[in-house]
Protein backbone atom coordinates (compact mmCIF):
# COMPACT_ATOMS: atom_id res chain seq x y z
CA UNK A 1 0.00 0.00 0.00
CA UNK A 2 1.64 3.57 -1.15
CA UNK A 3 1.62 6.31 0.96
CA UNK A 4 -0.02 9.68 -0.73
CA UNK A 5 2.45 12.71 -0.11
CA UNK A 6 2.06 16.06 -1.47
CA UNK A 7 5.19 17.98 -3.00
CA UNK A 8 4.29 21.93 -3.59
CA UNK A 9 7.78 22.86 -5.44
CA UNK A 10 8.21 25.35 -8.46
CA UNK A 11 11.43 23.41 -9.47
CA UNK A 12 9.94 21.04 -12.09
CA UNK A 13 13.62 19.08 -12.10
CA UNK A 14 14.09 18.98 -8.39
CA UNK A 15 10.36 17.51 -8.03
CA UNK A 16 10.08 14.88 -10.93
CA UNK A 17 13.65 13.38 -8.83
CA UNK A 18 11.65 13.73 -5.55
CA UNK A 19 8.78 11.61 -6.79
CA UNK A 20 11.02 9.04 -8.50
CA UNK A 21 13.13 8.76 -5.69
CA UNK A 22 9.99 8.49 -3.29
CA UNK A 23 8.07 6.48 -5.50
CA UNK A 24 11.03 3.44 -4.64
CA UNK A 25 10.54 3.54 -1.62
CA UNK A 26 6.80 3.19 -1.34
CA UNK A 27 4.93 6.78 -1.67
CA UNK A 28 2.41 7.98 -4.45
CA UNK A 29 3.82 11.68 -4.56
CA UNK A 30 1.55 14.38 -6.23
CA UNK A 31 3.74 17.48 -7.68
CA UNK A 32 1.89 20.58 -7.45
CA UNK A 33 3.91 23.80 -9.09
CA UNK A 34 2.69 26.56 -6.68
CA UNK A 35 0.68 27.67 -3.70
CA UNK A 36 -2.59 27.57 -4.48
CA UNK A 37 -2.33 24.37 -6.48
CA UNK A 38 -0.96 22.83 -4.03
CA UNK A 39 -3.73 24.06 -1.20
CA UNK A 40 -6.33 22.86 -3.83
CA UNK A 41 -4.82 19.12 -4.28
CA UNK A 42 -4.39 19.15 -0.75
CA UNK A 43 -8.10 19.39 0.08
CA UNK A 44 -8.89 17.33 -2.64
CA UNK A 45 -6.17 14.32 -1.55
CA UNK A 46 -5.71 15.08 2.12
CA UNK A 47 -1.96 13.46 1.99
CA UNK A 48 0.15 12.26 5.09
CA UNK A 49 2.46 14.37 4.58
CA UNK A 50 3.40 17.97 2.76
CA UNK A 51 7.01 18.60 1.38
CA UNK A 52 6.51 22.11 1.25
CA UNK A 53 9.12 24.78 -0.38
CA UNK A 54 9.63 28.11 0.92
CA UNK A 55 10.30 30.01 -2.41
CA UNK A 56 8.13 30.04 -4.82
CA UNK A 57 6.40 32.72 -7.03
CA UNK A 58 2.94 34.07 -5.95
CA UNK A 59 2.14 32.76 -2.14
CA UNK A 60 5.74 32.12 -0.77
CA UNK A 61 5.63 28.63 1.80
CA UNK A 62 5.23 30.57 4.53
CA UNK A 63 2.19 31.81 3.60
CA UNK A 64 1.02 28.14 2.24
CA UNK A 65 1.91 26.85 5.66
CA UNK A 66 -0.26 29.57 7.58
CA UNK A 67 -3.34 28.41 5.10
CA UNK A 68 -2.93 24.82 5.74
CA UNK A 69 -3.09 25.34 9.66
CA UNK A 70 -5.84 27.51 9.04
CA UNK A 71 -8.19 24.83 7.45
CA UNK A 72 -10.74 22.91 9.30
CA UNK A 73 -10.59 19.49 9.84
CA UNK A 74 -7.64 17.41 9.81
CA UNK A 75 -6.45 18.93 7.05
CA UNK A 76 -4.89 21.33 9.50
CA UNK A 77 -2.93 18.87 11.47
CA UNK A 78 -1.21 17.13 7.90
CA UNK A 79 2.46 17.03 8.66
CA UNK A 80 4.96 19.86 6.68
CA UNK A 81 8.57 19.46 5.41
CA UNK A 82 9.78 22.49 4.39
CA UNK A 83 12.48 22.95 1.95
CA UNK A 84 14.06 26.53 1.76
CA UNK A 85 17.39 27.43 -0.50
CA UNK A 86 18.35 29.77 2.07
CA UNK A 87 20.54 29.03 4.78
CA UNK A 88 19.58 31.42 7.36
CA UNK A 89 18.65 30.37 10.62
CA UNK A 90 15.60 33.52 10.80
CA UNK A 91 13.67 31.50 7.94
CA UNK A 92 13.70 28.15 9.53
CA UNK A 93 12.63 29.92 13.22
CA UNK A 94 9.59 31.52 10.98
CA UNK A 95 8.72 28.37 9.16
CA UNK A 96 8.60 26.60 12.63
CA UNK A 97 6.52 29.39 13.93
CA UNK A 98 4.25 29.35 11.25
CA UNK A 99 3.72 25.38 12.23
CA UNK A 100 5.83 23.40 9.74
CA UNK A 101 6.66 20.53 11.88
CA UNK A 102 10.11 19.87 9.98
CA UNK A 103 13.32 21.79 7.77
CA UNK A 104 15.33 20.91 5.11
CA UNK A 105 17.71 23.47 3.15
CA UNK A 106 18.30 23.11 -0.02
CA UNK A 107 20.53 21.29 -1.71
CA UNK A 108 19.81 18.11 0.15
CA UNK A 109 20.16 14.28 -0.39
CA UNK A 110 17.18 12.24 -0.91
CA UNK A 111 17.86 10.25 1.50
CA UNK A 112 18.11 12.33 4.26
CA UNK A 113 14.64 13.60 2.62
CA UNK A 114 13.34 9.92 3.04
CA UNK A 115 14.77 9.92 6.09
CA UNK A 116 13.45 12.61 7.92
CA UNK A 117 9.54 11.84 6.08
CA UNK A 118 9.58 8.32 7.79
CA UNK A 119 10.61 9.55 11.27
CA UNK A 120 7.61 12.60 11.12
CA UNK A 121 4.98 9.96 9.83
CA UNK A 122 6.70 7.28 12.60
CA UNK A 123 5.78 9.91 14.97
CA UNK A 124 2.41 10.44 13.66
CA UNK A 125 1.43 6.56 13.43
CA UNK A 126 1.55 5.16 9.62
CA UNK A 127 -0.81 3.38 8.15
CA UNK A 128 -0.79 -0.32 9.63
CA UNK A 129 1.51 -0.05 11.97
CA UNK A 130 0.84 -1.36 15.63
CA UNK A 131 0.23 1.05 17.99
CA UNK A 132 1.95 0.79 21.16
CA UNK A 133 0.13 -0.03 23.99
CA UNK A 134 -0.63 1.99 26.54
CA UNK A 135 -2.75 0.98 30.02
CA UNK A 136 -4.05 5.08 30.16
CA UNK A 137 -3.92 6.26 26.71
CA UNK A 138 -5.28 9.66 28.10
CA UNK A 139 -2.58 11.81 30.40
CA UNK A 140 -4.64 14.16 32.54
CA UNK A 141 -2.85 17.33 34.60
CA UNK A 142 -5.38 19.78 36.39
CA UNK A 143 -7.75 20.48 33.17
CA UNK A 144 -5.15 19.96 30.88
CA UNK A 145 -5.91 16.76 28.15
CA UNK A 146 -3.68 14.81 26.75
CA UNK A 147 -5.50 11.45 24.33
CA UNK A 148 -2.07 9.86 22.87
CA UNK A 149 -4.74 7.87 20.71
CA UNK A 150 -6.79 10.45 19.55
CA UNK A 151 -3.55 12.62 19.17
CA UNK A 152 -6.12 15.74 20.70
CA UNK A 153 -5.08 18.25 23.39
CA UNK A 154 -8.00 19.76 25.76
CA UNK A 155 -7.71 22.64 27.94
CA UNK A 156 -10.70 22.49 30.32
CA UNK A 157 -12.45 21.13 27.64
CA UNK A 158 -11.85 23.60 24.72
CA UNK A 159 -9.41 21.66 22.03
CA UNK A 160 -6.15 23.34 21.45
CA UNK A 161 -4.31 23.45 18.06
CA UNK A 162 -0.87 21.83 17.13
CA UNK A 163 0.91 20.21 14.31
CA UNK A 164 2.37 16.93 14.37
CA UNK A 165 5.54 17.52 16.03
CA UNK A 166 4.08 19.64 18.55
CA UNK A 167 1.79 16.77 19.73
CA UNK A 168 4.76 14.75 19.90
CA UNK A 169 7.22 16.96 22.12
CA UNK A 170 4.34 17.52 24.39
CA UNK A 171 3.33 14.04 24.74
CA UNK A 172 7.28 13.20 25.50
CA UNK A 173 7.57 15.95 28.07
CA UNK A 174 4.19 15.27 29.77
CA UNK A 175 5.07 11.47 30.03
CA UNK A 176 8.20 12.69 31.65
CA UNK A 177 6.64 14.70 34.14
CA UNK A 178 8.63 16.13 37.11
CA UNK A 179 11.87 15.67 35.18
CA UNK A 180 14.49 18.08 33.42
CA UNK A 181 15.24 17.15 30.53
CA UNK A 182 17.50 18.60 28.69
CA UNK A 183 17.26 19.92 24.98
CA UNK A 184 19.14 16.88 23.26
CA UNK A 185 16.91 14.71 25.60
CA UNK A 186 13.69 16.89 24.49
CA UNK A 187 14.99 16.19 20.91
CA UNK A 188 15.77 12.04 21.24
CA UNK A 189 12.85 12.11 22.65
CA UNK A 190 10.15 12.80 20.08
CA UNK A 191 12.81 11.45 17.27
CA UNK A 192 13.80 7.86 18.03
CA UNK A 193 16.78 8.89 15.98
CA UNK A 194 19.93 10.67 15.55
CA UNK A 195 19.16 13.85 12.96
CA UNK A 196 20.74 17.34 12.91
CA UNK A 197 19.29 18.45 15.94
CA UNK A 198 18.22 22.93 16.33
CA UNK A 199 18.62 23.80 19.81
CA UNK A 200 16.58 26.99 18.91
CA UNK A 201 13.87 24.87 16.80
CA UNK A 202 12.61 23.39 20.21
CA UNK A 203 12.39 26.73 21.84
CA UNK A 204 10.17 27.75 18.63
CA UNK A 205 7.95 24.55 19.22
CA UNK A 206 7.92 24.89 23.51
CA UNK A 207 6.70 28.73 22.26
CA UNK A 208 3.99 27.25 19.84
CA UNK A 209 2.58 24.56 22.54
CA UNK A 210 2.88 26.99 25.05
CA UNK A 211 0.76 29.50 23.28
CA UNK A 212 -1.88 26.75 23.16
CA UNK A 213 -1.80 25.00 26.34
CA UNK A 214 -1.41 28.04 29.13
CA UNK A 215 -3.24 31.11 30.12
CA UNK A 216 -0.46 33.06 30.50
CA UNK A 217 2.59 31.87 28.07
CA UNK A 218 4.69 34.39 29.25
CA UNK A 219 4.62 33.46 32.62
CA UNK A 220 3.98 29.57 32.15
CA UNK A 221 2.60 27.39 34.51
CA UNK A 222 2.74 23.75 32.99
CA UNK A 223 6.17 23.77 30.63
CA UNK A 224 8.83 25.38 32.47
CA UNK A 225 12.27 26.61 31.61
CA UNK A 226 15.34 25.65 33.42
CA UNK A 227 17.55 28.16 32.70
CA UNK A 228 20.93 26.67 31.57
CA UNK A 229 19.48 23.04 31.43
CA UNK A 230 16.41 22.68 29.27
CA UNK A 231 12.62 22.40 30.51
CA UNK A 232 10.72 20.60 32.71
CA UNK A 233 6.97 19.31 32.50
CA UNK A 234 4.96 20.38 35.70
CA UNK A 235 3.89 17.45 37.60
CA UNK A 236 0.33 19.47 39.29
CA UNK A 237 -0.98 21.84 37.63
CA UNK A 238 -4.32 23.34 37.53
Amino acid sequence: MTSPLLMIEDDARLAQMVVDYLGQSGFDVTHAADGEQGLEHLQVMLPELVILDLMMPGIDGLEVCRRIRALPGDAARVPVIMLTAKGDPMDRIIGLEMGADDYLPKPFEPRELLARIRAVLRRRGEPGQASTTRSTPVLRFGSLEIDRDARTVQVGGVACELTSYQFDLLVALAERAGRVLTRDQIMEAVRGRELEAFDRSIDVHIGRIRNAIEADSKDPKRILTVRGVGYVFAKQQD
